[in-house]
């Protein structure tokens, strides 16, 4: 039997920004508590009004976070950075943000033949917005409205990545 990582679960990260683009507490699995100030390289709203989100994807198959918030409405400038050493055609990543109610699974299967358009499903109308497919030590940015208040999955589309890489993109 072949395992990828470990039976130990990672502290989870979570971003939340609130009224007056303050981030929120998270309790952390210790049940400490911490706060992350809104000029952290993790979100910040910029002076024209857009929410700054950033998110790391690795070798390991893995982001670094799996939960963002937004506002409805807000313009979101989403940042993916890939922090490994892999190529794009090994260890790619994208962030997809998906349509309330798309089955993951068929979305991933699908995505998995679609190489040549990033692993997005040309005929796709499933996808908010998503970035570029990128490898280890690349980053991609994506500016996009946020949708109306819900939570939506988002997900890595290369070949497998969906199953372990996805989070939820919850709009307030």
């Amino acid at each position: 039997m072949i395992s990828c990582g470990n039976n130990q679960k990672e502290e989870e990260e979570r971003i939340t920004i609130g009224d007056n683009n303050q981030l929120e507490s998270t309790e952390t699995s210790e049940g400490t508590t911490s706060t992350t100030d809104t000029g952290s390289e993790a979100s910040e709203t910029s002076e024209d009004g857009v929410v700054e989100v950033s998110i790391t994807g690795n070798d390991q198959m893995q982001f670094n976070k799996n939960e963002l918030r937004v506002k409805a409405g807000q313009t979101v400038r989403l940042t993916l950075n890939h922090s490994g050493q892999l190529a794009e055609n090994v260890m790619g990543h994208n962030v997809v943000i998906l349509k309330q109610g798309t089955d993951v699974t068929d979305f991933g299967t699908r995505a998995a033949s679609a190489r040549d358009n990033d692993y997005i499903p040309a005929d796709s109308d499933e996808v908010i917005a998503h970035t570029e497919m990128i490898g280890g030590g690349e980053s991609t940015t994506i500016e996009f409205e946020a949708p109306e208040a819900g939570t939506y999955t988002f997900i890595c589309s290369f070949p497998g990545h969906y199953v372990q890489m996805q989070g939820e993109f919850i709009v307030e």
